[in-house]
């Protein structure tokens, strides 16, 4: 049984990439459990064709223990035979959402559901990085880790970030990088900049996903693209990267950058521009006044 975690920064589509990709993989024939770690309980809602599954959480608060549940009441079956957890949050502002994580994954081991299965994946909020979060990384119980990301700023900020958190337990655990997923947001030079961190990171870009309206025409009826559009060239993307990952021998210990490493790397690319210290601390009519100044002065020189 291979265990797989996908992260990435929110809103970088991961839910739905990990679906997708599951989905295929659960095509090829392969068993598969799917343990949603994000609060937003999102991350099989493609798979079981619902608004929200009922999360370890919510059910063992309503009880008042997980010692409570029947393991029936929370892994459901969807699409392919995949089995589906979510391990839920609690009510914002209230409680450690990190700690719903724990409690989930312990009371899958201990109730058997780890059994006959090829993949259990983790679904993981990837720019919160409290111990909680990082759990399928920190006990061991993911051994490879697929980073979904884009040629965006932020979402390189939280790639590199995951994979320091890897880098952290590598060492006392199994725990490695299996590469990165570019999820297109069709930016600037992106294949070139995801490429360029991928291998300052010391890993590969295993697929490159490309932007297709497909994906959220699927989304909006709660299916995978390769459920709702199987002939679609999308599907076939996601069948790729399936099979990339099944295959996939090419797992390492990553090399994070630096913060400056990193804004180099973006400045190199044009994503970032240079910092022009001489404006810091300038208001706007400041700034303003300055660029008249000057204006001024050229106009004296050219005369």
């Amino acid at each position: 049984m291979r265990q797989i975690a996908f992260y990435g920064k929110g809103g970088i589509g991961k839910s739905t990439t990990s679906q997708n990709t599951l989905a295929a993989l659960a095509q090829m024939g392969k068993r598969i459990m799917i343990v949603g770690c994000d609060p937003k309980a999102d991350s099989t809602r493609l798979i079981l064709h619902a608004k929200a599954q009922t999360s370890v959480l919510s059910l063992a608060a309503e009880r008042g223990s997980v010692d409570d549940l029947e393991l029936s009441e929370v892994l459901l079956t969807g699409y392919q035979g995949i089995r589906c957890v979510e391990s839920g949050g609690p009510e914002p502002g209230v409680g450690c959402a990190g700690r719903g994580v724990i409690t989930s994954i312990n009371y899958l081991e201990e109730n058997g559901a780890y059994e006959d299965l090829d993949y259990v994946a983790y679904d993981v909020l990837g720019d919160v990085v409290c111990g909680g979060f990082a759990m399928p990384i920190r006990q061991n119980k993911a051994q490879e880790i697929y980073i979904v990301t884009s040629g965006e700023m932020m979402a390189m900020y939280a790639a590199n970030n995951i994979s320091r958190g890897i880098l952290k337990y590598a060492h006392s655990g199994g725990v490695r990088l299996g590469g990165l997923i570019c999820n297109s947001r069709n930016a600037e030079k992106e294949r070139e900049l995801v490429s360029a961190l991928a291998e300052r990171l010391n890993t590969q870009v295993i697929h490159f996903l490309p932007r297709n309206n497909v994906v959220q025409q699927a989304e909006l009826r709660r299916m995978t693209v390769v459920e709702y559009a199987p002939d679609d060239p999308m599907a076939d993307e996601y069948r790729t990267l399936a099979e990339k990952i099944d295959n996939n021998k090419n797992l390492t210990i990553p090399t994070p950058l630096t913060m400056d490493e990193l804004e180099g790397l973006l400045l190199e690319f044009g994503v970032m521009e240079q910092e022009d210290e001489s404006i810091v601390g300038l208001t706007r009519a400041e700034e303003l006044a300055r660029k008249a100044s000057a204006f001024d002065l050229d106009l004296t020189a050219g005369q």
